[in-house]
């Protein structure tokens, strides 16, 4: 979650701009972004098209979604359309979080930490084949380590948590937030 939109109108590497809104919407066809669109809909935050934008990114990240703006898709960041079905699903996760928690305040570390816990946890983002991919070989435990290294990576972006408060703020909110997967029945 980014308060600023952390990109700029100069295009520097990846997909073009309409090479990447096309990706975005053959990504809106996959079954887990419909399944979470659906979600925020039956939730009372319906989700237009135009809430998803491709834009070029200044920051190391793939994606974002931005509170009152939509989700934003690093054009410059992503090369697959897998990277983008996986932006989308994550960040749909946020925005389903945003939606459902009244008083989400995305400057409390807290309330990041579990957003973060749960989109990647929820979205397939540590499924093992992709930690195989990121060079990530263990078997065991690989998918909380990857959910615990990746939260602390968003968190880090936090202007509001340091390193120790992320820190806390992550192993305090950990199980309940982990076994929390709404829209969802069980993890996915």
């Amino acid at each position: 979650m980014e308060e600023e939109e952390p990109f700029s109108s100069v295009y520097s590497a990846g997909k073009t701009l309409k090479q990447c809104e096309s990706m975005i919407q053959k990504g809106l066809q996959t079954p887990i972004v419909r399944f979470l669109r659906e979600r925020l809909e039956e939730a009372g935050c319906p989700v237009a098209n135009n809430f998803f934008r491709a834009v070029n990114c200044e920051a190391n990240i793939s994606g974002g979604y931005i509170r009152g703006r939509g989700i934003i898709v690093c054009m410059n960041k992503i090369d697959q359309q897998d990277e983008v079905n996986q932006v989308l699903a994550h960040e749909l996760i946020h925005a389903y979080d945003d939606c459902r928690a009244a008083n989400l305040d995305w400057t409390n570390c807290a309330h990041h930490a579990c957003s973060e816990i749960r989109s990647n946890h929820l979205s397939g983002d540590c499924h093992y084949k992709r930690e195989l991919l990121r060079g990530y070989l263990k078997i065991r435990g690989h998918e909380q380590e990857c959910i615990r290294r990746r939260a602390m990576a968003s968190l880090s972006g936090n202007p509001n948590c340091s390193e120790a408060a992320a820190k806390d703020a992550m192993e305090a909110v950990w199980d309940v937030c982990y076994n929390d997967t709404q829209p969802f029945d069980r993890a996915p």
